[in-house]
């Protein structure tokens, strides 16, 4: 397998990715980062070889959400049972409205449109102190599906229904379980390999260059994730800063690991100037995330990785 990355992939503002291989295509669902009000949906880009990418622009169907008016951001997206199932957040509440918080839609593609599953938010309120955004899903080996979500410096975890509609108690009894992560701010993404869970968040500040990316460990979904190490940062970079909110892809073939995320261009004074990304996301012997180092161009070549001689 061969492949070259062109950091940015796009030279459009884009923040918040979360990643997904199906149907033998990469996908990569954004954010437009824009001021507040002109956030009302979302664009795709879609890949069959990392090299080359494509953009679907506006892939939500916004009709059956007629009360999101701003801050439509962070998607994420499962596919159970055939369907694609679409979490993005709306409204920034309470800022913008009284009314948003994470919202649900499906597709039979997952290109889209996503149509609206529900007549009205799937999380609307705070719980724990969690601004409902960030949404992140991840399906365990078992089938369950699991949401992360939350800002203002607290994290949830809840367990989806089956019909993707709402949430079943755990075993305690508990919906909403809290589990913030030493030196959390938001973005929560989750990775399992060889039965441990790998937790990442983003901590900092998303418009400057504190912003980064966090990871912890636990044997179970919901951690506890207590030890905190930094695994992508501005560090000694010159050619970006203020990297963060993260997804993933994997390689099975190759065993091997893509983060996806967003960054800054030094000089550039925007908030909003984020910039879609993927880098390499190295694992170490015992199984742990190594540092991140960002590029700007940078090929894979699974012969060369084989012979020793990566580029």
């Amino acid at each position: 397998m061969r492949f070259t990355v062109h950091n940015p992939l796009d030279e459009g503002w884009y923040a918040d990715p979360e990643a997904r291989f199906y149907e033998g295509r990469y996908y990569i669902y954004v954010t437009h980062s824009l001021p507040y009000d002109e956030q009302l949906n979302h664009t795709c880009f879609v890949s069959d070889d990392l090299t080359n990418w494509e953009k679907i622009e506006n892939i939500i169907d916004m009709s059956g959400f007629p009360w999101v008016k701003a801050a439509v951001w962070a998607p994420t997206i499962e596919e159970v049972g055939g369907k694609y199932y679409y979490i993005f957040a709306s409204n920034d509440v309470p800022h913008k409205s009284e009314v948003g918080g994470l919202e649900i839609a499906v597709s039979d593609s997952p290109a889209g449109p996503f149509r609206a599953l529900l007549d009205r938010p799937l999380v609307g309120e705070f719980h724990n102190g969690a601004q409902p955004i960030d949404a992140h899903l991840f399906k365990d080996d078992d089938g369950t599906v699991y949401l992360y979500y939350g800002g203002w410096g607290h994290c949830n975890i809840v367990k989806m229904n089956a019909e993707m509609t709402g949430f079943v108690p755990f075993e305690d009894g508990v919906v909403f379980r809290e589990i913030t992560p030493p030196d959390y701010v938001e973005g929560p993404c989750m990775l399992k390999r060889n039965g441990r869970y790998h937790f990442m968040w983003s901590a900092g500040g998303w418009t400057d260059g504190s912003y980064r990316v966090n990871t912890a460990t636990s044997d179970k979904p919901w951690g506890p994730f207590e030890t905190a190490r930094t695994i992508l940062s501005t560090g000694d970079s010159k050619i970006a800063n203020g990297p963060g909110h993260n997804g993933f892809l994997y390689l099975p073939e190759e065993d091997r690991y893509l983060m996806v995320y967003h960054r800054h261009k030094p000089g550039l004074r925007n908030g909003n100037a984020r910039f879609l990304c993927i880098d390499r996301m190295d694992l170490d012997e015992n199984g742990e995330i190594l540092p991140v180092t960002m590029t700007e161009n940078w090929t894979y070549d699974s012969d060369a990785e084989s012979a020793g001689k990566a580029e």
